[in-house]
């Protein structure tokens, strides 16, 4: 009968792959990407980069300007959103599957301590501490303490490449005295690591991260998460959360069709120290390994494991399959996709100049021009930004409206003039008209203009308009130059 039972499980765990060797290869990819898109860049544009340094959200390889951070209130929704989606559908499977706690953790526990100095004897057992009363065990935890502080320092310098992108980063490591800013950030990121990762461990998850706080209030009935069927397996725990049986004798005393050997595979392997069939708890980071731990015990027996990633409408209700695209998930999509939408059509008006314009507090200056003609000029300073990564060459015309077309002229500057990339230019413009715009004798005119501002080299894509005024004088004013003028001639 062993036989034949034996044979049964290798045929039932024929092809299957533990949950624990996905996330290491899922976690291998996060890993990738992390390191991988701060050096992502097209035209000198990263895909993403939030310079702290110089000013500057690059998304999508496109460049923003910190005037325009009105993007980021999106990202961080989008971000939130997803987070909380994630977790009605999935449970805490961001903790699991993406948290970089839980990531970190697995490469000091399960491959430095275990794979590489053995001070863990086997991965499955995650509630049995290293003897480190050892003499050998203590060289071995420096070791692993010094192997996991350069991999927190790779990890430190990887998250500043998001602030402070690579090309600046390593110039600016070499002058550490002019950059203290900076290596203090790392050393105290590379510090926080080697506490949290080494002494605080899993006890961040359970006592420190509020995610879990807030996962309770998103949770329904089908949610999926890592669950104990205790229809199959029998009730371990009573009504009080009190633990009732330790032996399977004992279980199937009271419950002779539970099918729960005991054997405890599922409590042992688990990172939070948890046990699973206590039913839903907040230190649950949905890692699977109990589903593992289980589905190799009870697969040797021919049979589904007790602990399924499933919801409790299925597995505990028994009330039907778990509905993934419900009306809550449903509005989750929709909202990301609004937000999406949103975002992309604001990033898709990205301004590739800033210009503002102020007038001066002097209204209009009446002058005589070289053709004896009286002309009246209106003063501005044009404050504009070149947020590309190149030289350009900026000019700009003058619309004004229906019947003066023409008549409101460039005085200053007569010519293009050039700015550099990321450099605020301060330039005083002068528009003048020699030509009658309106004829009031009671009050100045305040004439509506549009300023239309380009690179001369790249109008097609480097312009913007501006609003302003042009303030033409009362027509007294006008005649009493005009007759000075005539007299400063006789």
């Amino acid at each position: 009968m062993s036989e034949e039972m034996t044979l049964k499980g290798k045929e039932y765990l024929k092809g299957w792959t533990p949950w624990r060797l996905r996330r290491y290869w899922f976690y291998g990819l996060i890993t990738i990407f992390a390191l991988g898109v701060p050096w992502i860049k097209v035209g000198g544009n990263h895909l993403f980069l939030l310079s702290f340094d110089k000013l500057k959200l690059h998304l999508m390889f496109v460049q923003f300007d910190m005037q325009e951070l009105y993007l980021m209130p999106f990202l961080l929704m989008i971000l939130f959103i997803g987070i909380f989606g994630i977790t009605v559908l999935g449970g805490r499977v961001f903790c699991g599957w993406m948290c970089p706690q839980t990531i970190f953790r697995v490469v000091y526990r399960d491959l430095i301590e275990t794979k590489l100095l053995g001070l863990r004897k086997r991965i499955k057992n995650k509630q049995q501490a290293p003897d480190y009363s050892k003499a050998e065990n203590k060289i071995k935890r420096v070791v692993g303490i010094l192997l996991w502080t350069g991999l927190a320092f790779i990890a430190a310098a990887d998250l500043m490449w998001y602030f402070v992108p690579p090309e600046d980063f390593f110039a600016y490591i070499q002058n550490p005295a002019d950059h203290t800013v900076l290596i203090g950030t790392i050393l105290g990121i590379v510090a926080f690591l080697v506490y949290d990762v080494i002494f605080l461990q899993e006890n961040f998850c359970v006592y420190v991260c509020p995610y879990s706080r807030i996962q309770s209030v998103l949770y329904d009935d089908d949610t999926v998460m890592a669950i104990y069927n205790p229809n199959r397996g029998g009730d371990i725990y009573d009504a009080n959360k009190e633990k009732v049986f330790t032996k399977q004798k004992d279980l199937l005393s009271v419950n002779p069709t539970a099918e729960c050997t005991t054997c405890e595979s599922c409590v042992t392997v688990c990172p939070t120290h948890i046990d699973i069939r206590k039913g839903l708890q907040l230190e649950c980071i949905n890692c699977l390994e109990c589903v593992d731990a289980c589905t190799e015990v009870m697969g040797k027996l021919g049979k589904p494991s007790l602990v399924e990633w499933s919801s409790e409408k299925e597995t505990l209700f028994m009330k039907g399959k778990t509905h993934y695209f419900r009306p809550k998930i449903l509005g989750y999509i929709t909202i990301l996709v609004i937000v999406s939408i949103v975002l992309a059509m604001m990033g898709s008006k990205k301004e590739y100049m800033l210009l503002n314009i102020n007038k001066e507090n002097r209204l209009y200056s009446i002058v005589k021009n070289d053709e004896g003609k009286v002309q009246v000029d209106n003063a501005y300073t044009f404050l504009l930004q070149n947020t590309l990564n190149e030289e350009h060459e900026y000019y700009f015309d003058v619309i004004a409206p229906a019947g003066m077309e023409g008549k409101i002229k460039i005085g200053q500057p007569e010519k293009p003039f050039k700015v550099k990339p990321g450099v605020v230019k301060k330039k005083v413009i002068v528009l003048y008209t020699d030509e009658e715009l309106v004829h009031d004798d009671r009050k100045d005119t305040v004439i509506p203009i549009t300023i239309h501002a380009y690179a001369t080299d790249a109008k097609d894509k480097v312009a913007v308009n501006r609003q302003s005024t042009f303030t033409y004088p009362r027509e007294d004013l006008l005649k009493e130059k005009a007759e000075e003028e005539k007299a400063d001639m006789d």
